[in-house]
């Protein structure tokens, strides 16, 4: 298999904005929230926009060698990449662990990490307790409104990046631009959502219930990695690299990789690239970028 670029699956919830459309992100819909730029996942797999198999699903093209050793070893692809723009408030929420996700929802758990991108004047982020709580508290903060007082809030600035291992509660706020690397998986449990309506009138579902039994109650510590490392688990490494005129990427058998370019433009093995945009290079396959500019490369 070559390196292709990959065509993102697009949604469109209550809380996105415009910006991504301004990159070239095509959908029908007045808003994006998210652009799924790699997914297996059947809830929005990504496509191929380039060479000979445009427009399949990456997924049904790949082979385990594309893959490479590191990936095959899962019973699942292991990560999810997501560029994320949020005009509004996203809903206060947790993602269960592997073990719970696993027993009650026959999915897998959601760890994940996030570099800001864009952020406007005050924007910020939720990410975990100001001090130890218990199941007793946080009811009732959910109860009278006020979770939001018990949790850490982040002014975020463009290059920085917070790691939110399962069982930690979050919220993105509103004016955030940020690229998500995270888990194979789409299992959100919702705690508060602002009493919202979506476009039919309805309140958004809770999962109040299931949401309390998978939070890591503890006082939030922050986690962070050496040099360009910006996340990494046993599904994801992650790096940015910043380029000026060349630089080469060479895969060997272990993993493929994925490159999202978050600034700049060029090429990539002679296809043109821009800001956003991104590709898949397989594993034990050389990449040559020509240009001027940086991107987050992924692999497992």
């Amino acid at each position: 298999m070559d390196i292709v670029k990959l065509k993102p699956a697009i949604k469109s919830y209550i809380w996105g904005g415009t910006k991504l459309k301004k990159y070239g992100k095509g959908s029908n819909e007045d808003i994006i929230s998210e652009t799924w730029e790699l997914s297996f996942h059947d809830d929005g797999l990504t496509l191929i926009d380039s060479g000979k198999d445009k427009g399949k699903t990456l997924k049904e093209v790949v082979n385990h060698s594309d893959l490479g050793k590191n990936v095959v070893s899962f019973p699942f692809f292991p990560c999810l990449i997501k560029l994320i723009d949020s005009s509004d408030n996203l809903s206060v929420q947790v993602h269960p662990s592997d073990e719970y996700a696993l027993k009650y929802e026959n999915s897998y758990g959601k760890t994940e990490m996030r570099y800001i991108l864009e952020s406007e004047e005050n924007a910020g982020i939720y990410v975990g307790f100001k001090e130890d709580e218990n199941e007793e508290n946080i009811k009732e903060a959910l109860n009278n409104g006020t979770i939001l007082d018990h949790l850490n809030f982040f002014k975020v600035n463009k290059g920085e990046c917070y790691f939110i291992k399962s069982g930690t509660i979050h919220a993105i706020g509103k004016g955030v631009t940020l690229i998500e690397i995270q888990q194979n998986s789409n299992l959100t449990y919702r705690l508060y959502d602002y009493n919202r309506k979506d476009k039919n009138g309805n309140s958004r579902e809770l999962h109040i219930e299931k949401a309390l039994k998978v939070i890591d109650y503890k006082k939030y510590a922050p986690i962070s990695f050496n040099k360009d490392v910006i996340g990494s688990c046993k599904y994801f490494t992650s790096k940015k690299v910043s380029f000026t005129n060349s630089y080469e990427i060479e895969n060997d058998d272990t993993s493929f990789a994925s490159i999202t370019f978050i600034e700049g433009k060029g090429t990539i093995n002679n296809m043109d690239f821009k800001k956003f945009d991104t590709f898949f290079i397989p594993a034990s396959k050389k990449a040559f970028i020509e240009g001027e500019g940086s991107f987050i490369i992924t692999k497992v």
